[in-house]
């Protein structure tokens, strides 16, 4: 019963396995750290990355379909219109995602002189962790966290 619910989805039912379909390409999240760095054009995160163009692009077309980054146009003098990207609501909100993925190298992936990026804040250079909150704002540590199944939502229950 379980399998027929997922079966009639048009779309997988796990959140995590719909956003693996736009962030799941191993150098999309660092295109998107190259967009939160500043560097909007094509040119500079091709640079930066040293990603092949056809790749690059791949990777900046999906995320836009997927609204994360939109276009604007810009053209320097003398030179044909071009694109660069931004961030949408949608991307500026994988700041998160990128905070919790560079913690967790910190942490069990470490380099030897410590972390090239520190997580702190804006105005107190404070260091700054992502954690899970609950909705009155008290931290909760990862290990009471449960990922619990909604019957409801998978189409098999009120």
């Amino acid at each position: 019963m379980v399998e027929e619910a997922w079966r009639r989805q048009d779309e997988p039912a796990c959140s995590i396995e719909r956003s693996l379909q736009v962030l799941g390409e191993r150098w999309t999240l660092l295109v998107l750290r190259e967009v939160f760095a500043g560097r909007h054009r094509f040119s500079e995160i091709r640079a930066s990355l040293g990603l092949a163009p056809n790749l690059l692009s791949d990777r900046l077309k999906t995320l836009v379909e997927a609204g994360v980054l939109e276009t604007r146009g810009y053209q320097e003098p003398g030179s044909r219109p071009r694109e660069s990207y931004h961030l949408t609501e949608s991307g500026r909100e994988l700041r998160l995602v990128l905070g919790a993925l560079q913690q967790w190298g910190d942490r069990h992936r470490p380099r030897p002189g410590g972390p090239t990026v520190l997580r702190r804040t804006a105005d107190g250079d404070k260091p700054v962790h992502v954690a899970f909150h609950d909705d009155e704002g008290n931290q909760v540590p990862a290990t009471d966290v449960a990922f619990v199944w909604n019957p409801v939502a998978a189409g098999l229950g009120q």
